[in-house]
């Protein structure tokens, strides 16, 4: 039954779409779920941890390994080093409910940790990109004023003066901390009561668009979250443990919530320091990993690499892509390689928690292009960007979103607050969609980065796709080029496989056989590598940047 809990019941829900004919809202498909009530003092750290079996809680299974060096920690030590390190932290400084931590370095074994340990405090944690350039790093901490810092000896340089530091999470200081031997541990310290509706982290958006803003994500918005998924999965009677390998950066909306997920169902986590597609494949043949959360690039190159021929990948069986739309054809092409595997996509933003829509099962994962149905509890319109009319289903507007995971707003930034979230709880995506007859989510583009030709408007990530299904290109990339006559014109930034002398001309003639005329891509420039962000997003600011600036972009 669709969820109806914030309109009027005597509206008529149509039962394919979920659109309400009344309201012009669409509504989640999903069954209803029991979530603990938004009153109860809970935390994500002890509600993701409760959901755990018993029986694993107390296990020596591997919560966390490390595919590198294949270090692991159990389950009973991953709870035990919770408790340990949340005293020590106490013991250090006088921490408490509300105060925000910042977080600037790689993926390892002792992330999770800390994030757990953090947010059963109740600190709010804000996780950064270690590879950030001082000036971002300096932006993020204005903008979520933390009182600690956690890094690594290679970034703690980045860090301004913080009251109570920052602490060294590769320093044997910080070990100690985690097995209790600093002299700081008290077992006895009492719980700590923390509100649903206070902020858990500040996620950093990719900024594919402008400068990054903290986005403010309370302990609600993840417990709405992971519970859905979590209830989902019993619904399907998945009840087997996953090997999960973790290429994703744990600092993403996209790599949190899956972390969060896959340590409330009692999976193991192969952890990735550092991503590197060789690596990754080895890592698959050594821990028979049976799934991983990718971005669409990853898809490309697994299907496109005669590397993966290389490695035994029999175990896997589960992709689950998000961070950017999946071209039919790359999902087709992948299937034909990897029959035994399942691609289930889905969409979300760092806004709304990371998750919007997702597929559940194979018959879903069957509706290519689709990025799934609505998640439980939550509700869509599709706006006319220019009437603010609310559409119908198949009609294609920019997404509107309500629900229980979406964000409190944009930390120090009440501007872009109240320019995407408007008086009644919607946020405003950003993003060209539309819904089909059956409830399923198309995203068409970014509103921002269609590429208006004369009257037309021309979504790249169509041209994109379309470009990626050529055998001699391994990326690509579209972009709008200023032009006196049309306004804008398609330009493609192209990566040509290894061995390929494919010219800017083929190129050209390959999509124009395929597309209206309008459509058609002008220009052509040929490049080692695509500027992507750690979701895969393509930065098409640095492409834009560097076609006004070369004027000897081949032709």
């Amino acid at each position: 039954m669709a969820n109806n809990s914030q309109t009027n019941p005597i509206h008529n829900i149509d039962p394919n779409t979920g659109f309400c004919s009344q309201t012009r809202i669409f509504h989640s498909l999903r069954p209803n779920i029991p979530l603990p009530p938004p009153s109860l003092p809970l935390s994500i750290a002890h509600y993701a941890l409760s959901l755990l079996p018993p029986a694993t809680a107390a296990s020596t299974t591997p919560v966390l390994i490390d595919s590198l060096t294949g270090r692991h920690v159990s389950y009973s030590l991953f709870l035990h080093q919770i408790k340990t390190l949340s005293s020590s932290l106490l013991s250090l400084a006088p921490l408490s409910k509300g105060h925000v931590a910042f977080i600037l370095a790689p993926s390892s074994l002792h992330i999770p940790l800390l994030y757990f340990s953090l947010l059963s405090l109740g600190l709010t944690i804000s996780p950064a990109n270690p590879l950030g350039s001082d000036s971002d790093v300096t932006h993020q901490v204005r903008l979520t004023k933390p009182v600690i810092a956690f890094a690594t000896s290679s970034t703690s340089h980045k860090i301004p003066n913080l009251p109570y530091g920052t602490v060294l999470i590769d320093s044997p200081h910080f070990l100690s901390m985690i097995d209790g031997t600093s002299g700081s541990f008290d077992s006895d310290n009492d719980p700590v009561e923390v509100s649903q509706s206070e902020t858990a982290a500040i996620l950093f958006s990719s900024g594919t668009t402008g400068r990054v803003k903290g986005v403010s994500l309370t302990h609600r918005n993840f417990i709405a979250l992971i519970g859905g998924i979590y209830h989902l999965r019993h619904n399907h009677n998945d009840e087997s443990r996953h090997v999960s390998l973790f290429p994703l950066p744990l600092f993403h909306v996209f790599g949190f919530f899956a972390l969060v997920s896959a340590i409330a169902f009692g999976g193991t986590l192969v952890m990735m320091q550092r991503f590197d597609f060789d690596g990754m494949l080895k890592a698959v043949e050594r821990y028979r990993i049976t799934r991983v959360p990718v971005a669409p690039p990853l898809v490309v190159a697994l299907t496109k690499s005669e590397l993966v021929n290389r490695y035994d990948l029999s175990s896997l069986r589960l992709l689950g892509c998000g961070g950017a739309p999946l071209g039919k054809e790359v999902a087709e092409n992948f299937k034909a390689k990897f029959p035994n595997v399942e691609i289930l996509e889905g969409y979300g933003l760092t806004e709304s928690g990371g998750a919007v829509s997702r597929m559940v099962g194979g018959d879903e994962a069957k509706r290519h292009g689709s990025v799934g149905r609505l998640e439980h509890s939550m509700e869509a319109k599709i706006v006319d960007p220019v009437s603010g009319e609310a559409l119908l289903p198949s009609q294609k507007g920019e997404l509107w979103l309500r629900g229980p995971t979406i964000m409190k707003g944009y930390v120090g930034d009440k501007k872009a607050t109240a320019e995407t979230l408007d008086s009644e709880g919607w946020l405003k995506t950003g993003d060209l969609c539309y819904f089909d007859s059956h409830g399923f989510l198309f995203i068409v583009d970014r509103l921002k980065e269609l590429i208006k030709y004369k009257a037309y408007q021309v979504p790249p990530a169509e041209l994109e796709h379309l470009l990626l299904s050529n055998p001699h290109i391994a990326d690509a990339a579209v972009i709008p080029y200023p032009d006196e006559d049309a306004g804008e014109i398609p330009m493609a930034f192209v990566v040509r496989k290894r061995g390929s002398n494919i010219s800017a001309s083929m190129v050209m003639d390959f999509v124009e056989k395929q597309v209206a005329p309008y459509k058609k891509i002008r220009r052509v420039c040929f490049v080692e590598l695509i500027p992507k962000s750690p979701a895969g997003k393509i930065l098409r600011r640095e492409l834009a940047a560097y076609a006004l600036s070369t004027a000897s972009s081949k032709l």
